[in-house]
């Protein structure tokens, strides 16, 4: 018997640190399960967290933008260079710019293109120095030309100037010419290229709007694409003064850029006077008559502005800005140059949205002052801070309203409320004149507004009225999406649909 309960002694002995060593064991195991556990649930609350904020401090105004491509239109990091693109050139390309920045901006691209097609070497464009703004800016003052010749070199050759060998010295002549406007790869193949045969160097001398809208490869459009939204990078200067002033906008939240083209120069052109006196009339009218370019001289004020065709003055902004629920928080950065009749054509609009600001009075005149007497660099400044605003309001369909809307809509279909004039005219008169109360003035101007905010929506073509097409600019829908979901997202094409 004792030696029996030996043996169970030493078995009992044996038995209890194993139990402990088991127990220990799931104690360990349990508390590494429960650390992942909670890891896990943290990290889901997190993301949760962020998003559905992030939901929520999109919004502004109850407009919504719409990621499609996740990407900034005006920071784009630097990708590898690609390998020179090997081909035999059929001469020289030189182009002359004409117009303000957006309007060359737009030329540029479709010059590139022309180029590319035509297997050219392009020269580096020149930009316009005698028109209204007679701003003596280059094209490396604007842009970063190192970058522009670079990022293009798989496509084509970029050269800063004609090479010595190719002057009159050595026999070559340049042919100056327009090229004929909304013109089609056809045009170009078989009306230019010859021409390069005889004459090795060509000399584009107007550019505005002579490449067509719609008929075109699906690489052209999309090479057109590439050069506004990579290739044309502004200069570090220009691009470092932007971003400081997109900063300190996004300090106080969302904002609204508002390119009030009030200017004096937009109402000489346009022979709009709506608002102004008698004397500022007449002051618009010796200008439009100063300008030989400027053909269409007898205007009359009133039936130009019931069509639609001229811009809002700003105490019309003020109303249609309060009808379409902006409050007077809301920040609103003007992105335009010297209002005509200044601050005290401003004082409505002030009143109504006291936090009214400028990049002049965003940043120190010091800073200002590389950029004094350069329009297009001053523009440049406008530009970027309206494609990164959180909503765009354009008071005219010009140039820059066009090439800003694209941006918005290659940058994920931000908001740009795009008014309808023509029928705004007609309910500010009914509205002003005592026939329309505020609630339905307010209430119509927002459902008219409905489905022009910058909204997915094929380019409308008209074969016949090319100049009446959407531009290809302000809705590149081609570079905006790939696939068959584009139908889904974009809708149906449609040649007779408005906007």
């Amino acid at each position: 018997m004792e030696g029996i309960q030996v043996r169970c002694d030493k078995l009992q002995g044996a038995v209890i640190p194993r139990s402990s060593f088991r127990v220990w064991f799931i104690r360990v195991c349990s508390s590494i399960v429960l650390w992942t556990c909670l890891v896990q649930l943290v990290t889901v609350s997190e993301l949760w967290h962020s998003h559905f904020f992030l939901g929520i401090t999109n919004r502004f105004y109850h407009t919504t933008q719409r990621p499609l491509q996740p990407q900034n239109a005006l920071v784009q990091s630097s990708p590898p260079l690609l390998p020179p693109r090997n081909y035999t050139s059929n001469g020289f390309l030189r182009v002359s710019c004409n117009g303000g920045l957006n309007q060359m901006r737009a030329a540029i691209c479709d010059m590139v293109t022309v180029a590319r097609f035509l297997n050219l070497t392009l020269v580096v464009p020149e930009l316009d120095k005698k028109s209204f703004w007679a701003d003596p800016s280059n094209f490396e003052d604007i842009f970063d030309v190192r970058h522009f010749i670079d990022s293009l070199r798989d496509e084509i050759r970029i050269v800063k100037r004609v090479p010595k060998r190719f002057s009159k010295k050595s026999g070559y002549s340049t042919l100056d010419m327009p090229p004929v406007s909304w013109s089609n790869e056809k045009y170009y193949l078989e009306q230019i290229l010859p021409l390069f045969e005889k004459h090795k160097i060509i000399h584009f001398n107007k550019t505005d709007a002579r490449v067509a809208n719609n008929g075109l490869s699906l690489d052209l459009q999309k090479l057109r694409c590439r050069v506004n939204y990579q290739a044309l990078k502004f200069t570090p200067q220009i691009e470092n003064l932007g971003q400081k002033l997109i900063r300190i906008l996004r300090e106080n939240g969302p904002f609204v850029a508002l390119h009030l083209r009030y200017e004096m120069d937009m109402l000489a052109f346009s022979g709009c006077t709506h608002g102004c006196t008698n004397e500022e009339a007449e002051e618009l009218k010796r200008m439009r008559y100063a300008f030989r370019s400027w053909r269409e001289k007898e205007i009359v004020s009133e039936e130009r502005r019931s069509q639609g065709l001229c811009p809002l003055t700003p105490e019309e902004t003020a109303l249609i800005l309060q009808a379409l629920g902006f409050d007077r928080e809301t920040p609103i950065y003007i992105a335009a140059g010297e209002i005509y009749g200044g601050e005290h054509r401003l004082a409505q609009l002030r009143a109504a949205f006291p936090r009214i600001v400028k990049k002049e009075t965003l940043l120190g005149r010091e800073e200002l002052q590389q950029f004094q007497n350069h329009t297009s660099q001053m523009a440049a400044l406008d530009f970027m801070v309206s494609v990164a605003s959180n909503t765009f309001i354009p008071t005219y369909y010009g140039n820059m309203a066009k090439l800003v809307e694209g941006h918005r809509r290659y940058s994920g279909f931000k908001t740009s409320i795009l008014l309808d004039r023509k029928r705004l005219v007609e309910l500010l008169d009914m509205h002003q004149n005592g026939t329309l109360p505020w609630n339905e003035f307010a209430n119509t101007v927002r459902q008219v507004h409905e489905k022009r905010m910058g909204q997915p929506i094929h380019r409308r073509v008209d074969v016949n009225k090319p100049k009446e097409e959407d531009y290809f600019y302000a809705n590149p829908y081609e570079c905006l999406c790939e696939g068959p979901k584009c139908d889904d997202l974009l809708g149906p094409p449609n040649s007779s649909q408005t906007r």
